[in-house]
């Protein structure tokens, strides 16, 4: 006999029972539970449970139910392709937040038309509700079933020898998938196919290109349209097409992809952001450093970044010719901020010593992932390194954490922020330093600060860096993707490679920890980001223009440059419209500008010393003294007003 608990129900069965026959006991079940998990592992609900266990049941407002109910739209997909196109040959088709996709190796191009009989086809196979069938089978019959199915061979013999082998089967469709999947494909009653884009096989730009179907599924149809709303939405605040639209930054195909051209009104926030995060972290007690953006292979040699890191990096020489110096453009800071610390012995007292720069950095990212501002090949960033005895550690974490809230609270992004406790993975120990012990103690330190803190983290496995854990904050961008934007970490290795010791207080030579942190992350993917969350209508603090002044006609230029005077200098950022154009074209440019406030000046306000004020938030707010609109504007900026 053996018990089944669903938080306080406890059954007790004497014989292998499935988890949905176990719920029903339980009268738990329900048409809207469509998964399951058995001691902490997702599962069908077809699973069958043979010892003791706790299960949980899982709804399509349950992360984990969506992840199973789009997984099972993917197959439909694949199916639908391989009913039409039958030549295709399939790869993988994960779900995702907010959909799913299925990279398919075809000859056939995946035009919109060609994906409108896609979906035609899917419905077809929604409405036959075809069961949905888990099994197995040893690695020679595994391999026998895909043997037309090229990738799906290769997976298999990339799995270890004893990993199990399970297929899904729906209808004539056999898939290889660890799933899970639904009862059957009668349930997925709204999707979309959303677009198509090309893919390298396993994100290797090395191998083939594939075709990568996207698609998004909802158990009924207003929550599709819903979200097909909110994409069309999201398409309009794209970062991609709104920076461009309103000349913040651009690219160019000679310069190279991942390296955009930041454009005045872009280096103009850039700018504000900079300065403000290096005057917040001198508050803070950090120290500025700058470092060379290039350095010889022998620094990276000692860090371990050269080992490590290597084909991420931009390298100027031949790497492996020993004869000749070689460089490489720099992709992290620390090894070059250390030598700040290394310029003498350095005492306990002396700690912490918090070093902070705005580094530009190089990272040779695939070409398959670039993306806007989000992802680039050269960037600018937060970067600190604090170096701090071990009875420091807990406070001095804390501190970047707050100052770290603080930043992006201010800039408006720490609502759509979630926090990701970033582990190393022990099956895979070749991409990290250190011993199982070493890594454990720092983890160990690292799960007790956050515990403390009271931080609310999913842990991710074999996220880490190669030389410790970290605190990734992370941010969704408007689609729903994320990308870190900052990070913390705890460094236990890297002092000992550079000889960072400190004379303690009994005269014996210690080794320090080392947190490496981001106070607002990267600049140029925070401005993607503010971009898409205001849709181009920034904060007033940030705005490249805060005010627009707009005579009325050539007559009153002479007072508009006054008022510009005024502003001007108490540090407003102004762009006075003397072009000789009708007030009615200078607003609507204006607008579309999404400049904060528009000062109109005629004969009235001349006469008085008034601006006639329109604000982009609050409309027209009228004739105000011009000496009381700067004080309220100076108020607005000053505070980092939203």
């Amino acid at each position: 006999m053996f018990q089944v608990k669903f938080n306080d129900k406890v059954l007790n069965f004497d014989a292998p029972v499935t988890v949905y026959d176990a719920a029903k006991e339980a009268e738990l079940i329900s048409r809207e539970v469509i998964a399951a998990s058995v001691n902490g592992t997702t599962t069908d609900l077809t699973t069958l449970i043979t010892a003791d266990a706790e299960a949980a049941l899982y709804t399509f407002e349950d992360k984990e139910g969506a992840l199973v109910f789009r997984h099972t739209a993917s197959h439909i997909l694949a199916e639908a392709v391989k009913r039409l196109y039958p030549d295709a040959k399939l790869t993988i088709g994960p779900a995702i937040d907010n959909g799913f996709y299925y990279d398919f190796d075809s000859e056939v191009s995946f035009t919109p038309d060609v994906l409108e009989k896609i979906e035609a086809e899917m419905k077809k196979i929604v409405k036959e509700n075809q069961k949905i069938e888990r099994f197995t089978l040893p690695r020679d019959e595994a391999l026998k079933l895909m043997e037309n199915e090229p990738y799906k061979v290769e997976l298999i013999n990339d799995l270890p020898e004893d990993a199990e082998l399970s297929f899904y089967k729906m209808g004539e469709f056999t898939d290889l998938c660890a799933g899970p999947h639904l009862f059957a494909t009668g349930a997925v009653k709204a999707f979309k196919l959303t677009s198509c884009t090309g893919a390298y096989w396993r994100g290797d730009s090395n191998k083939k290109m594939l075709q990568r179907i996207y698609g998004t599924a909802f158990p009924a149809k207003d929550a599709l349209n819903a979200h097909l709303e909110a994409l069309e939405e999201a398409k309009k605040r794209d970062h991609n097409k709104l920076g461009r639209e309103l000349e913040l930054f651009t690219t160019v195909d000679t310069i190279g992809q991942g390296l955009p051209i930041l454009l005045p009104k872009g280096s103009r926030i850039i700018q504000r952001l900079q300065r403000w995060i290096e005057d917040e972290e001198e508050k803070r007690g950090y120290m500025l450093t700058k470092t060379p953006l290039m350095a010889k292979r022998d620094l990276y040699r000692i860090s371990g970044h050269w080992d490590h890191y290597r084909d991420g990096m931009f390298i100027l020489g031949d790497p492996d010719d020993e004869t000749k110096e070689c460089f490489a453009l720099r992709p992290m800071t620390c090894p070059f901020q250390y030598q700040a610390y290394l310029t003498k012995k350095r005492s306990y007292r002396e700690l912490p010593m918090r070093f902070g720069e705005t580094s530009t950095l190089f990272r040779n990212e695939d070409s398959g992932e670039m993306h806007g501002l989000i992802r680039v090949r050269q960037f600018t960033i937060s970067e600190g390194h604090l170096v701090l005895r071990p009875d420091q550690l807990e406070e001095e974490f804390k501190g970047c954490l707050e100052l770290a809230k603080y930043c992006l609270e201010t800039v408006g992004l720490l609502e759509d922020c979630t926090f990701r406790f970033s582990q190393w993975d022990p099956k895979n120990t070749a991409k990290y330093e250190g011993t199982a012990e070493q890594w454990d103690e720092a983890q160990s330190i690292m799960k007790n600060i956050l515990d403390n803190l009271g931080i609310d983290y999913e842990i991710g496995i074999d996220e880490a860096a190669f030389y410790g854990p970290k605190l990734d904050i992370q941010c969704k961008n408007v689609f729903g993707k994320e990308d870190t934007i900052v990070t913390i970490q705890i460094d236990m290795l890297l002092a000992e490679k550079f000889g960072m010791y400190y004379t303690d207080s009994d005269n014996s030579q210690k080794l320090p920890y080392i947190i490496h942190r981001t106070s607002l992350g990267c600049y140029e993917r925070t401005l993607a980001l503010l971009i898409e969350k205001y849709a181009g209508a920034f904060p007033m603090w940030l705005a490249p223009t805060q005010v627009a002044v707009l005579p009325v006609s050539n007559a009153f230029n002479e007072y508009a440059d006054k008022v510009t005077a005024a502003m001007e200098a108490v540090g407003m950022r102004v762009f006075n419209d003397r072009r000789n154009e009708k007030i009615g074209y200078k607003i609507r440019e204006a607008q579309l500008d999404k400049t904060p406030y528009m000062l109109i000046v005629g004969e009235k306000e001349m006469l008085e010393g008034t601006v006639s004020v329109r604000s982009r938030k609050e409309g027209d707010l009228g004739a105000i003294a011009l000496d009381d609109f700067i004080a309220r504007a100076l108020v607005e900026i000053n505070t980092k007003a939203r």
